[in-house]
């Protein structure tokens, strides 16, 4: 057993990171961020959103982010999920009705991006001339390399395939990981569902089971094996 709050927080400030700059690089508002650190899970909508930002957040700040889930479940679900909407008043509900649909309205704006990004691919040879910006609500494109994809096996490492590696593992749904960096080694598999930004830009990749790519802001290259 280990404290979830401190251990992040630990993490973030080691880490010389404020909530603004985790909050651009997770898309988890900052509340919800700092309610993770005080360990006040009542913040958040639903028990199914304690878990997926928990995972996320740990994995953003290096840690093992199934783990703290697990801590989680084994400290709190265990004991029962109070579910703190009822005890809402209608301002706050209205408030997370309106955080629900803009969370639908990313994931369907992710969607429609990455269909679009495969169909440049597959039919015209490059990558599209416009730039290709991660929906959120910030104006500014996060920095660094942001992805996510259900049932995806990815390994990044910085620099080349010898670089050191900042993340390894299968993508589960709900994740969102981001690390930073301009130029990474990507060994990727079954990338069908993966959606990969740098910078704020949508990386189109080859339709294959199997890839190694280098990504930089100015290009996507496939690495040798």
């Amino acid at each position: 057993m280990f404290d979830l709050g401190n251990s992040l927080r630990e993490a973030r400030v080691r880490q010389g990171l404020d909530f603004p700059q985790a909050e651009l690089a997770t898309k988890i508002r900052a509340k919800y961020l700092r309610a993770l650190e005080e360990e006040q899970f009542d913040v958040l909508p639903a028990e199914t959103y304690v878990k997926g930002f928990l995972h996320a957040y740990a994995a953003f700040l290096g840690l093992e982010g199934q783990l703290y889930v697990d801590e989680y479940e084994s400290r709190f679900a265990a004991d029962g999920f109070v579910d703190a909407r009822a005890h809402r008043s209608p301002a706050r509900q209205r408030d997370l009705s309106f955080e629900r649909r803009a969370v639908v309205l990313a994931l369907v704006g992710m969607a429609a991006l990455a269909a679009l990004v495969i169909v440049a691919w597959k039919f015209g040879g490059t990558t599209p001339s416009s730039p290709n910006v991660l929906p959120g609500p910030s104006r500014t494109a996060p920095k660094g390399l942001v992805f996510s994809g259900a049932g995806t096996y990815i390994e990044v490492r910085h620099g080349s395939a010898s670089g050191k590696v900042l993340y390894e593992g299968t993508l589960q749904a709900g994740d969102l990981n981001a690390v930073p960096g301009q130029r990474f080694w990507i060994r990727i598999l079954h990338p069908r569902h993966l959606r990969l930004t740098l910078n704020g830009k949508a990386v189109s990749l080859p339709a294959r089971k199997s890839l190694r790519v280098v990504v930089t802001p100015s290009r996507t290259a496939l690495a040798s094996a």
